[in-house]
C-alpha cells in the first residue's frame, strides 16, 4: 500500500492554449492533504499534464519524511504520461522531454513511485481544480 496517493490533472482550452493544473496529494484512507489548482499561462494539453505532476512530485518529499522507504502511486487520467513513465512509450515531443527529466530528478528525492492509469470519472475533484484554476486564471487551493 502506497503511503501517498497523488492525483493530478492538467488542461488546456485549446492545443495550446489557455492551462491550469490540479493537483491532490491524499493519505491512503483518503485524507487530502493538499488540494490545489494553478492557471500555468499557455501551454498544450500534454505540458499541462507534466507540469501538474513536477508540482505534486515538489510537494510530495514534506509528507513522507516519516517513512523510511516511501511509496507514492501516482494516478493520472493521461494515458500518455503514465505510459511515458512506465517506459512503455518514448518521450518524442522535444516540449516534454525537460519536464521528463524534471520528474526524474524529482521521483530521486520521493521515494519508490508507482503509476496508475484511471479513468477520468475516477479523477473528477483533480480535473475541477484544474477547471476552476483555468476559470480565475489564479490558484485555487481547495475545492468547495
Amino acid at each position: 500500500m502506497p503511503d501517498l496517493i497523488i492525483h493530478i490533472d492538467g488542461g488546456s482550452r485549446g492545443n495550446p492554449g489557455p492551462a491550469a493544473i490540479g493537483v491532490i496529494l491524499m493519505t491512503p484512507d483518503g485524507v487530502e492533504i493538499v488540494t490545489r489548482g494553478e492557471f500555468i499561462g499557455e501551454a498544450t494539453n500534454n505540458v499541462a499534464e507534466y507540469r501538474a505532476l513536477i508540482d505534486a512530485l515538489t510537494r510530495a518529499p514534506q509528507f513522507l519524511t516519516k517513512f523510511a522507504a516511501p511509496e507514492v502511486e501516482v494516478r493520472s487520467d493521461s494515458e500518455l504520461l503514465i505510459r511515458q513513465m512506465k517506459g512503455e512509450y518514448r518521450v518524442k515531443n522535444a516540449g516534454l522531454i525537460p519536464l521528463v527529466a524534471q520528474v526524474r530528478l524529482l521521483m530521486k528525492k520521493v521515494g519508490n513511485v508507482s503509476w496508475k492509469h484511471i479513468y477520468r470519472e475516477e479523477n473528477e475533484r483533480a480535473d475541477k481544480l484544474c477547471n476552476r484554476a483555468m476559470n480565475c486564471r489564479g490558484v485555487v487551493e481547495e475545492l468547495d
